[in-house]
């Protein structure tokens, strides 16, 4: 586990005199090379477990001398071989030994993907992230995939989800378009959580629905009195733009980083926004953290961005470290 990612500088090549030889001996190198990147993004660093910090005086409404530490788990994608029970059980041991207030869950615990040995149930995963503990308790959103991969959900163009109700049976509470009051140390901080924005595949709906989201961003700010301190959770930070100044954090997950990540640029990011949201944090008219996740879609391969745990402590002195 590391707390700490870092890339190594960039080393120099000295000009050499280009020989039929060394453009050979060359391509070899760099055939070499490209099988041992290849072997590190698909068996080595998927497996890796990261936690990353945040220290963060937040622009929005926050009080003076409050602090609270918020651990956040997104994209799980449950599947063997890439995220069996047993390694969740891994993460929700050292989610819980970071100590956090608070533990949200950003979304997507089910495979998005096809390269798998075997689908892990939801009566299997659900149980074991039930275990995760804080003294605020746990909560959680639903992500695309989570719609995605329920047919019932689809062809109904509506809840309950599978996965949804998976949590709820083990005591997480999911927040769609929902926010509730949170006592911390003396004060109220609200949490907010926002339906899936992107819920339904198109060919669902057509079938049911006029709209591709459950998502309800007017209607889920209402319900938080003005001037008062709080924390959106959103799967995909696509809405952040929408998001006003009085939210103190919106946190997200749904881009991996782009699961491919050289020199704090990755190529392929699921956004309109390409890289601008696509980890870490982000200072515009208020706060974002993404999250890189835990585990893959569409290909299982990551590179320069490990699965890590995120842990954001609110209040305290700096913009953010990790």
């Amino acid at each position: 586990m590391r707390e700490t990612d870092a890339s190594d500088p960039a080393r120099g090549i000295s000009p050499v005199s280009v020989t039929r030889r060394t453009v050979l001996i060359g391509l070899g190198a760099t055939t070499l090379a490209g099988a041992g990147t290849g072997a590190y993004a698909l068996g080595i660093e998927p497996m890796r477990l990261a936690v990353t910090r945040y220290r963060l005086r937040p622009l929005g409404p926050w009080p003076e001398g409050l602090r609270l530490r918020i651990v956040a788990l997104s994209d799980i994608h449950a599947c063997e071989p890439w995220m069996s029970a047993g390694r969740i059980e891994g993460i929700v041991a050292a989610a819980n030994a970071l100590k956090g207030d608070l533990t949200v869950l950003l979304g997507d615990y089910v495979s998005g993907m096809n390269l798998v040995t075997r689908y892990v149930d939801a009566a299997e995963w659900g149980p074991v992230l039930g275990r995760l503990q804080a003294p605020l308790g746990t909560y959680a959103i639903l992500g695309n995939h989570d719609w995605w991969e329920d047919r019932s959900a689809q062809a109904r163009g509506g809840g309950p989800t599978i996965a949804g109700e998976a949590l709820r049976r083990n005591g997480i509470r999911v927040l769609q378009n929902e926010a509730l009051p949170l006592p911390v140390r003396g004060h109220e901080v609200w949490l907010a959580g926002l339906g899936d924005q992107i819920a339904f595949v198109p060919s669902a709906r057509k079938r049911a629905r006029p709209r591709i989201g459950v998502d309800d961003l007017p209607g889920t700010l209402a319900q938080i009195p003005e001037g008062a301190p709080a924390i959106l959770l959103a799967h995909e930070p696509d809405i952040f733009p929408q998001v006003p100044p009085r939210i103190t954090l919106t946190l997200s997950g749904h881009t991996h980083g782009g699961q491919v990540r050289l020199f704090g640029y990755a190529p392929v990011v699921p956004s309109r926004y390409r890289n601008r949201f696509a980890y870490g944090h982000v200072r515009e008219q208020a706060d974002l953290i993404v999250s890189g996740g835990l585990g893959m879609s569409i290909a299982p391969v990551r590179l320069g961005i490990p699965p890590e745990i995120v842990v954001i402590d609110l209040g305290d002195a700096g913009i953010a470290t990790h």
